[in-house]
């Protein structure tokens, strides 16, 4: 018998990419540091060179953090003529930020994600939704970026990257189509936002009544956003307000959030490339500066 080869189209996987900033004099510069933020789903590298943002990598995480920090820092690298031991500093930062070997010291994603958003969208944002792999955080900051209050959500997979995973393999939609294909013009009951699991069951009953994948996944985006909202109800929104992470990419979520909310979240600044995904990354980077300067006594 003739054996069928076929690769299984990875519907819940996004895109890896790397970018790097045209005209910089990496060779030249006085001081080259980087954050890594190894999250459950992507790891990211955000490389300053003295004050720019140089480059920056964006990978799915493996099942080992030191290998996907190791490979995620290598693309961010690539084709720079800088090495490795050339950075001055390096924070990490995310899920597994305790098992980046090369990393100098390890910060926390609430405090990174504060500091990023700070630098990516201004002074005058006041809240932070990190939608992350494994979990939402609402956070309130300061004008500097610290960090005033913050909530998390459960371990449940419901609201976060991995739920929504979940659901781009089930329906057969690429996970960056999943935002646009919910938005439908009759407006379905949501699913279970409870747990992914439910979810799931839910919408396999719902597609075997006949329901359209796009109602399904209408369904499950709304269920998303509700229960972020409960999250930033608690944690109290003040504008202006900002999403990070991979679901601030998902216009079907982030558009039934804001109208929930009564609160339009700031789009990223067109001057500059920036991906939301990236906020964690940045606040490392930024701190890692910091943390040099401090330790070489530079102001």
């Amino acid at each position: 018998m003739k054996k069928l080869e076929s690769e299984k189209k990875e519907y819940w996987k996004w895109p890896e990419y790397s970018f790097k900033a045209e005209g910089v004099d990496w060779n030249n510069a006085k001081i080259i540091v980087a954050g890594i933020d190894v999250g459950s789903v992507s790891s990211k590298t955000a490389i300053f060179v003295d004050d720019e943002l140089a480059s920056f990598s964006i990978i799915r995480t493996g099942s080992n953090s030191p290998e996907s920090s190791q490979k995620v820092m290598s693309h961010a690298l690539e084709g720079t003529g800088v090495k490795l031991n050339d950075l001055k500093y390096i924070v990490s930062t995310g899920y597994g930020r305790v098992n980046v070997p090369f990393a100098q010291r390890a910060i926390t994603e609430i405090a990174c994600h504060g500091r990023g958003a700070n630098y990516i969208w201004g002074p005058t944002v006041k809240t932070v939704l990190d939608m992350g792999g494994q979990d939402c955080k609402a956070i309130s900051i300061d004008e500097k970026g610290k960090i005033v209050n913050f909530i998390m959500n459960d371990k449940c997979a419901a609201g976060t990257g991995r739920g929504m995973e979940v659901f781009a393999d089930l329906l057969s939609i690429p996970i960056e189509n999943i935002g646009e294909t919910s938005l439908v013009k009759d407006e379905p009951k949501p699913v279970s936002s409870t747990c992914v699991v439910f979810a799931k069951s839910e919408a396999l009953g719902l597609l075997r009544q006949g329901s359209p994948k796009e109602s399904v996944v209408a369904a499950y985006c709304s269920a998303m956003s509700h229960r972020v909202f409960t999250l930033l109800e608690r944690v109290g929104v003040k504008t202006e307000f900002v999403i990070t992470g991979g679901i601030a990419k998902n216009i079907g979520v982030v558009s039934r959030l804001e109208k929930e909310l009564g609160v339009k979240a700031l789009p990223l600044p067109k001057e500059q490339k920036f991906d939301p995904q990236l906020a964690g990354a940045i606040g490392a980077s930024l701190f890692a500066k910091t943390l040099f300067m401090k330790a070489n006594k530079q102001s």
